[in-house]
């Protein structure tokens, strides 16, 4: 299966309970419709996919649907799902019925997402029943020195990823389960290793295994094909998280809207 199939495409747009600071820094109830160029966020992460030509339908996934609805482009290829307790949980409850597969899921604060690093990422998914993006470190620091990621550091070197999964298979769903249990470990590298056994969380944590590698074992053991795609666009992983990232990501729309490149 190719990029050419038809994805569905879920953007994840709800937040975690309690109040969302940097929504509530910038006078909105959702994380997601935090203006960035004058858009809402999950408003620009939507006219993207649109755009994308493999993607045919796209799914909104939130607590309040109908809060966001009247942000979003009013196009008959999207729809609306409300959330459930957990992000790999809502996820799983779509994917293969309301969401067929090949299915595509990014997040509400990704105002930076491009055509581009949508198409790239799902052709290099390749034969995978997962797969993940992510921008090492060096790709990152060269454009942008001054940026703080979470770092995820491997043999091969540093990643930060880039909240871009293809599901592609029914295999998938193997991928969600492991998900849900990681999920709360997310921030917290050493603690995320634990979930992939014994053996493969001391080669990372002891990073004597590439992430890619490590990623392709993780699979194994849980029983898919899961792939690592690396993305040469460092603003792939740049989502809106603080304060700093709203502030970075205004000024590289700027940039873009002014025909300003980086070298």
């Amino acid at each position: 299966m190719t990029a050419t199939s038809g994805w569905t495409a879920i953007i994840l747009a709800g937040q975690r309970p309690g109040v969302d600071r940097l929504a509530e820094a910038f006078g909105e109830r959702y994380k997601a419709l935090i203006r960035v160029g004058g858009v809402p966020m999950v408003a620009r992460v939507a006219a993207t996919l649109l755009a994308v030509p493999a993607i045919g339908r796209i799914i909104v996934l939130s607590q309040e649907p109908a809060v966001l609805r009247p942000a979003l482009p009013d196009d008959p290829r999207i729809g609306y799902a409300v959330a459930g307790a957990g992000i790999s949980t809502s996820i799983r409850a779509l994917a293969g019925d309301e969401a067929p597969w090949p299915v595509f899921v990014t997040t509400a604060d990704h105002p930076l997402l491009t055509v581009a690093m949508v198409t790239a990422f799902l052709d290099g998914a390749g034969g995978s029943d997962v797969a993940v993006a992510a921008v090492e470190r060096q790709t990152m620091l060269a454009r942008y020195p001054a940026t703080k990621r979470t770092w995820l550091r491997f043999l091969d070197g540093a990643w930060s990823g880039a909240n871009l999964f293809a599901l592609r298979t029914p295999a998938a769903a193997k991928a969600l389960d492991l998900w849900a249990e990681a999920e709360r470990d997310r921030k917290t590298p050493w603690k995320l290793f634990r979930h992939f056994g014994p053996v493969l969380a001391l080669r990372a944590i002891s990073r004597t295994i590439g992430f890619a590698a490590a990623i392709r074992a993780a699979g194994r053991r849980s029983g898919f094909a899961a792939a690592l795609v690396p993305l040469d666009d460092p603003e792939a992983a740049i989502d809106v998280d603080k304060v700093s990232d709203h502030a970075m990501a205004e000024a590289i729309l700027s940039a873009r809207l002014s025909g300003v490149t980086h070298s």
